[in-house]
Formats: structure tokens, sequence, C-alpha cells
């Protein structure tokens, strides 16, 4: 099967210190800018999920989502880890510390429009060890929700007006589906 706009050339038609606007024939899309990564982390503390709810400005509101960050985005850390950063941002925005980790594989996070991909890890056997709450300047507030009343949850936070993350879809599908767990 041949794309028509795969062998073109891509153009950058803007770019940002965090993102780029590209053009590759008929398609434009958008790519993190240095080659930053991002991962997402799914902790789950005994027969709950750790959730984290912050405010996202390309939404204007709150979002209910998985808690995530960037791989290598500050100077000097170009080349950090994966691992280490899931472990970085685990404890920044939640305050847990897991003592095991489950690569899950990479995904992509809305292949129509953007390039970004994220490799999504699995934490378990976690300890509280902070207030999490994220970095100076983000507004992050965690929710431990046990897994059996995860779909209520969410319909909660959607019903106060809060955006959920589409990653929560692969918690809520068997739900959605009406298929028992």
């Amino acid at each position: 099967m041949s794309v028509k706009d795969a062998d073109l050339p891509e153009e950058v038609m803007w770019s940002g210190k965090w993102i780029a606007a590209k053009r590759r024939g008929r398609w434009e899309y958008v790519s993190r800018t240095r080659g930053v990564r991002a991962a997402v982390i799914l902790p789950i503390d005994g027969n709950h999920i750790i959730l984290v709810e912050q405010y996202r400005v390309p939404h204007g509101g709150r979002v209910l989502e998985l808690p995530a960050g960037l791989i290598g985005d500050e100077a000097g850390s170009e080349d950090e880890d994966t691992l280490a950063a899931a472990k970085r941002e685990l404890v920044e925005e939640t305050g847990y510390a897991a003592t095991e980790w489950q690569d899950c594989g990479t995904f992509l996070s809305s292949p129509g429009m953007t390039s970004e991909s994220f490799t999504l890890l699995k934490a378990t056997n976690l300890t509280k060890v902070g207030n999490g709450g994220g970095t100076e300047g983000e507004d992050i507030i965690v929710h431990r929700v046990a897994l059996a009343d995860l779909p209520r949850h969410v319909a909660s936070c959607r019903k106060a007006g809060m955006a959920i993350d589409v990653r929560l879809l692969a918690l809520l599908g068997p739900a959605f589906l009406g298929v028992e767990t």
C-alpha cells in the first residue's frame, strides 16, 4: 500500500520551544521539538489507581488524567532515561514512589494530528513519600480511586465540568462495553 504523501519532504512551518507545526504533502501536524518524548505512568496501589487533575491551557479547564511528564526536557537532561523520568514525575505529581515498574510499550497520542508518542509505564508497590502536587507553577490535585469505583469517579468528574484524558479509556473500556472484569 502506498501513501501519496509519505515520501514527500517534511517542511517546518513554525517552531517554538516545545512544539513545531509541520507539513508533509497535504498533511499538517505538530511534533515535539528537540526529540523530547513523554512518559505516562499507570500507578496501581493495591486495588486503587492514582490519577491527577490539573488545569490544561489548550483545553481551557481542568483535566483528569494519568500522571505524565516529558523526558529530557530540561537543559542538561537531554539523554534522560525513560524510567528515571517516570520515577521523577510520579513523585513530583502524586507524592508516591514505586519499587516495581513495567514498560507497557510505546503508544501514539493522536496519530492524525501529532507525531507525539509516549511510553506507558505501570508502577506498582507504591509508597507515599510526599505531598505531590507538581513543581512550582503546577496546580495538581491527586485522586486515589478504587478501581471498582473508577467509572463512577470519572462520571462525577465529568459532571463537575472536568475534561477526561483519552488515556483513561483503556481503564474504562470494560465498563463502556458492558463487560465484567
